[in-house]
Protein backbone atom coordinates (compact mmCIF):
# COMPACT_ATOMS: atom_id res chain seq x y z
CA UNK A 1 0.00 0.00 0.00
CA UNK A 2 1.60 3.31 -1.07
CA UNK A 3 0.94 6.20 0.53
CA UNK A 4 -1.88 8.81 -1.67
CA UNK A 5 -2.18 12.15 -1.27
CA UNK A 6 -5.74 11.02 -0.47
CA UNK A 7 -4.49 9.12 2.59
CA UNK A 8 -2.83 11.79 3.54
CA UNK A 9 -5.20 14.58 3.29
CA UNK A 10 -8.38 12.09 4.90
CA UNK A 11 -5.68 11.46 7.94
CA UNK A 12 -4.70 14.83 8.39
CA UNK A 13 -8.51 17.12 7.77
CA UNK A 14 -11.06 14.13 7.83
CA UNK A 15 -13.61 14.57 10.11
CA UNK A 16 -12.83 12.11 13.10
CA UNK A 17 -15.23 10.58 15.09
CA UNK A 18 -14.14 8.05 18.08
CA UNK A 19 -14.95 4.23 17.92
CA UNK A 20 -13.57 2.80 20.97
CA UNK A 21 -10.35 2.58 22.78
CA UNK A 22 -8.09 -0.25 22.49
CA UNK A 23 -7.74 -1.01 26.07
CA UNK A 24 -4.13 -2.99 26.33
CA UNK A 25 -2.37 0.00 24.80
CA UNK A 26 -0.39 1.73 27.43
CA UNK A 27 -1.09 4.98 26.56
CA UNK A 28 -4.17 6.58 25.11
CA UNK A 29 -4.85 4.59 21.68
CA UNK A 30 -8.57 5.48 20.08
CA UNK A 31 -10.17 3.91 17.24
CA UNK A 32 -11.57 6.40 15.16
CA UNK A 33 -13.57 6.57 11.60
CA UNK A 34 -12.23 9.50 9.84
CA UNK A 35 -14.78 10.93 7.11
CA UNK A 36 -13.68 13.35 4.19
CA UNK A 37 -14.91 14.42 0.84
CA UNK A 38 -16.90 11.51 0.62
CA UNK A 39 -14.02 9.25 1.59
CA UNK A 40 -14.56 6.85 5.06
CA UNK A 41 -11.43 4.94 6.92
CA UNK A 42 -11.00 3.46 9.91
CA UNK A 43 -7.74 5.27 11.74
CA UNK A 44 -5.96 5.36 15.02
CA UNK A 45 -5.87 8.52 17.17
CA UNK A 46 -3.02 8.58 19.87
CA UNK A 47 -3.73 11.92 21.80
CA UNK A 48 -0.66 13.63 23.41
CA UNK A 49 -2.21 13.99 26.33
CA UNK A 50 -3.03 10.51 26.97
CA UNK A 51 0.59 9.26 26.74
CA UNK A 52 2.69 8.10 29.32
CA UNK A 53 5.94 9.88 31.07
CA UNK A 54 8.92 7.81 30.63
CA UNK A 55 12.15 8.16 32.27
CA UNK A 56 14.47 7.84 28.75
CA UNK A 57 12.29 9.43 26.15
CA UNK A 58 11.11 13.63 26.83
CA UNK A 59 7.32 14.09 27.77
CA UNK A 60 4.96 14.63 24.61
CA UNK A 61 6.79 13.64 22.18
CA UNK A 62 5.86 10.23 21.34
CA UNK A 63 3.29 11.13 18.63
CA UNK A 64 6.21 13.05 17.10
CA UNK A 65 8.30 10.53 16.87
CA UNK A 66 5.83 7.93 15.17
CA UNK A 67 5.23 10.65 12.66
CA UNK A 68 9.09 10.50 12.25
CA UNK A 69 9.16 6.75 11.50
CA UNK A 70 6.39 7.07 8.84
CA UNK A 71 8.56 9.86 7.11
CA UNK A 72 11.63 8.00 7.25
CA UNK A 73 9.82 4.52 5.73
CA UNK A 74 8.75 6.69 3.01
CA UNK A 75 11.59 8.67 2.36
CA UNK A 76 13.52 4.97 2.22
CA UNK A 77 10.61 3.87 -0.17
CA UNK A 78 9.82 0.84 1.81
CA UNK A 79 6.16 1.80 3.51
CA UNK A 80 6.79 -0.07 6.30
CA UNK A 81 4.72 2.28 8.13
CA UNK A 82 1.08 2.67 7.54
CA UNK A 83 0.71 6.79 6.52
CA UNK A 84 0.67 8.62 9.88
CA UNK A 85 0.08 12.33 10.35
CA UNK A 86 -0.10 14.92 13.52
CA UNK A 87 -3.10 16.56 13.72
CA UNK A 88 -5.45 17.67 16.10
CA UNK A 89 -8.85 15.94 17.63
CA UNK A 90 -11.18 15.36 20.48
CA UNK A 91 -8.87 14.85 22.86
CA UNK A 92 -5.75 17.33 21.70
CA UNK A 93 -3.05 17.29 19.01
CA UNK A 94 -1.79 13.62 18.72
CA UNK A 95 -0.70 11.19 15.64
CA UNK A 96 -3.23 9.81 13.45
CA UNK A 97 -2.66 6.84 11.62
CA UNK A 98 -4.52 4.79 8.88
CA UNK A 99 -5.89 1.30 10.36
CA UNK A 100 -4.69 -1.81 8.60
CA UNK A 101 -7.96 -4.03 8.24
CA UNK A 102 -8.30 -7.98 7.13
CA UNK A 103 -5.07 -9.41 8.60
CA UNK A 104 -3.71 -12.55 7.94
CA UNK A 105 -1.52 -14.80 10.41
CA UNK A 106 1.04 -13.01 11.72
CA UNK A 107 4.90 -14.12 10.59
CA UNK A 108 6.13 -14.09 14.49
CA UNK A 109 4.57 -15.39 17.38
CA UNK A 110 4.93 -18.49 19.73
CA UNK A 111 5.46 -21.63 18.25
CA UNK A 112 5.10 -25.30 19.76
CA UNK A 113 8.45 -26.40 19.94
CA UNK A 114 8.24 -29.14 18.14
CA UNK A 115 6.67 -27.47 15.20
CA UNK A 116 9.45 -25.20 14.16
CA UNK A 117 7.75 -24.22 10.68
CA UNK A 118 10.67 -25.03 8.33
CA UNK A 119 12.77 -21.79 7.59
CA UNK A 120 11.69 -19.58 10.91
CA UNK A 121 14.28 -18.43 12.89
CA UNK A 122 14.10 -19.08 16.46
CA UNK A 123 15.01 -16.44 19.08
CA UNK A 124 14.08 -17.10 22.64
CA UNK A 125 12.84 -20.59 24.00
CA UNK A 126 9.81 -20.65 27.08
CA UNK A 127 7.82 -22.63 28.82
CA UNK A 128 4.05 -22.26 29.67
CA UNK A 129 2.18 -23.03 33.06
CA UNK A 130 1.72 -26.86 32.23
CA UNK A 131 5.40 -26.87 31.60
CA UNK A 132 5.25 -27.13 27.86
CA UNK A 133 8.26 -25.80 25.51
CA UNK A 134 7.41 -23.07 23.21
CA UNK A 135 9.90 -20.95 20.99
CA UNK A 136 9.52 -17.26 20.19
CA UNK A 137 10.60 -17.16 16.30
CA UNK A 138 9.88 -15.45 13.66
CA UNK A 139 9.91 -16.20 9.57
CA UNK A 140 12.37 -15.78 7.05
CA UNK A 141 10.98 -13.17 4.37
CA UNK A 142 12.29 -10.07 2.79
CA UNK A 143 9.65 -7.55 4.34
CA UNK A 144 10.22 -8.77 7.86
CA UNK A 145 14.15 -8.50 7.30
CA UNK A 146 13.41 -4.95 5.39
CA UNK A 147 11.09 -3.96 8.62
CA UNK A 148 14.05 -5.46 11.16
CA UNK A 149 16.59 -3.25 8.93
CA UNK A 150 14.41 -0.25 9.42
CA UNK A 151 14.22 -0.87 13.36
CA UNK A 152 17.80 -0.91 12.93
CA UNK A 153 18.04 2.51 11.74
CA UNK A 154 15.08 4.15 13.75
CA UNK A 155 16.86 2.46 16.85
CA UNK A 156 13.63 1.01 17.56
CA UNK A 157 13.41 0.08 21.42
CA UNK A 158 9.65 -2.10 21.11
CA UNK A 159 9.53 -3.91 18.51
CA UNK A 160 7.14 -6.73 19.52
CA UNK A 161 5.50 -9.43 17.71
CA UNK A 162 2.06 -7.48 18.11
CA UNK A 163 3.52 -4.53 16.31
CA UNK A 164 4.07 -6.88 12.84
CA UNK A 165 0.88 -6.87 10.84
CA UNK A 166 0.50 -9.11 7.82
CA UNK A 167 -2.03 -7.94 5.39
CA UNK A 168 -1.87 -9.71 1.85
CA UNK A 169 1.52 -9.75 0.50
CA UNK A 170 2.55 -6.61 2.73
CA UNK A 171 3.84 -6.18 6.28
CA UNK A 172 3.72 -2.92 8.56
CA UNK A 173 5.01 -2.24 11.62
CA UNK A 174 2.91 0.11 14.44
CA UNK A 175 3.62 1.74 17.53
CA UNK A 176 6.86 3.67 16.73
CA UNK A 177 6.69 6.46 19.84
CA UNK A 178 9.89 5.29 21.41
CA UNK A 179 11.79 5.38 18.68
CA UNK A 180 14.85 7.50 17.62
CA UNK A 181 17.07 7.67 21.07
CA UNK A 182 20.18 9.04 20.79
CA UNK A 183 21.31 5.53 22.86
CA UNK A 184 21.33 2.40 21.65
CA UNK A 185 17.82 1.08 22.23
CA UNK A 186 17.12 -1.61 19.94
CA UNK A 187 14.75 -4.19 21.26
CA UNK A 188 12.97 -6.47 18.49
CA UNK A 189 11.55 -10.01 18.11
CA UNK A 190 13.26 -9.87 14.84
CA UNK A 191 16.66 -11.09 15.84
CA UNK A 192 16.85 -13.92 13.31
CA UNK A 193 18.99 -11.49 10.50
CA UNK A 194 21.52 -10.50 13.29
CA UNK A 195 24.98 -10.88 11.10
CA UNK A 196 23.50 -11.63 7.68
CA UNK A 197 24.52 -8.98 5.15
CA UNK A 198 22.54 -6.05 4.29
CA UNK A 199 20.77 -6.95 0.75
CA UNK A 200 22.27 -4.76 -2.02
CA UNK A 201 18.94 -3.15 -2.76
CA UNK A 202 18.22 -1.86 1.17
CA UNK A 203 21.78 -0.85 1.64
CA UNK A 204 21.05 1.47 -1.67
CA UNK A 205 18.27 2.85 -0.55
CA UNK A 206 19.94 4.12 3.14
CA UNK A 207 22.57 5.50 1.06
CA UNK A 208 20.42 7.47 -0.83
CA UNK A 209 18.87 8.88 2.44
CA UNK A 210 18.57 12.28 2.86
CA UNK A 211 17.53 13.69 6.02
CA UNK A 212 18.00 17.19 4.89
CA UNK A 213 15.13 19.20 6.99
CA UNK A 214 13.45 15.84 6.80
CA UNK A 215 12.80 15.48 10.60
CA UNK A 216 13.26 18.76 11.90
CA UNK A 217 9.92 19.61 13.05
CA UNK A 218 10.24 16.35 15.29
CA UNK A 219 13.57 15.22 16.72
CA UNK A 220 16.56 16.67 18.53
CA UNK A 221 19.26 17.93 16.20
CA UNK A 222 21.39 15.53 18.56
CA UNK A 223 18.70 12.61 18.06
CA UNK A 224 19.10 13.23 14.26
CA UNK A 225 22.90 13.43 14.18
CA UNK A 226 22.59 9.67 15.95
CA UNK A 227 20.29 8.84 13.25
CA UNK A 228 23.13 9.84 10.40
CA UNK A 229 25.52 8.00 12.72
CA UNK A 230 23.13 4.69 12.36
CA UNK A 231 23.07 4.93 8.88
CA UNK A 232 26.19 5.16 8.30
CA UNK A 233 27.41 2.39 10.11
CA UNK A 234 24.70 0.34 8.66
CA UNK A 235 25.96 0.72 5.31
CA UNK A 236 29.96 1.01 5.93
CA UNK A 237 29.49 -2.58 8.08
CA UNK A 238 26.68 -3.56 5.44
CA UNK A 239 25.51 -6.25 8.07
CA UNK A 240 22.43 -6.55 10.10
CA UNK A 241 23.49 -5.54 13.65
CA UNK A 242 23.85 -8.45 16.50
CA UNK A 243 22.47 -7.98 19.79
CA UNK A 244 23.93 -6.09 22.62
CA UNK A 245 25.00 -8.93 25.06
CA UNK A 246 25.13 -5.87 28.34
CA UNK A 247 21.66 -5.32 27.47
CA UNK A 248 17.84 -6.32 27.59
CA UNK A 249 17.27 -6.59 23.29
CA UNK A 250 13.43 -7.94 23.52
CA UNK A 251 10.98 -6.08 24.56
CA UNK A 252 8.57 -7.51 27.47
CA UNK A 253 5.82 -8.80 26.71
CA UNK A 254 7.69 -10.08 23.84
CA UNK A 255 3.92 -10.56 21.69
Amino acid sequence: MATTAGDLSLLADGEMEIEGRLVDASNTTLRVILVHEGTEARAVYKPVRGEAPLWDFPDGTLAGREVAAYLVSEALGWNVVPPTVLRDGPLGPGMCQLWIDELDEPPVGFIPAYALPEGWFPIASARDEDGDAFLLAHADLPALARMALFDAVVNNADRKGGHVLAAGDRVYGVDHGICFHSEPKLRTVLWGFAGREIPDDLRADLKGLSLDGLLDDHLTVTEISALADRIGALTTLGVFPQPDPDRRVIPWPPI
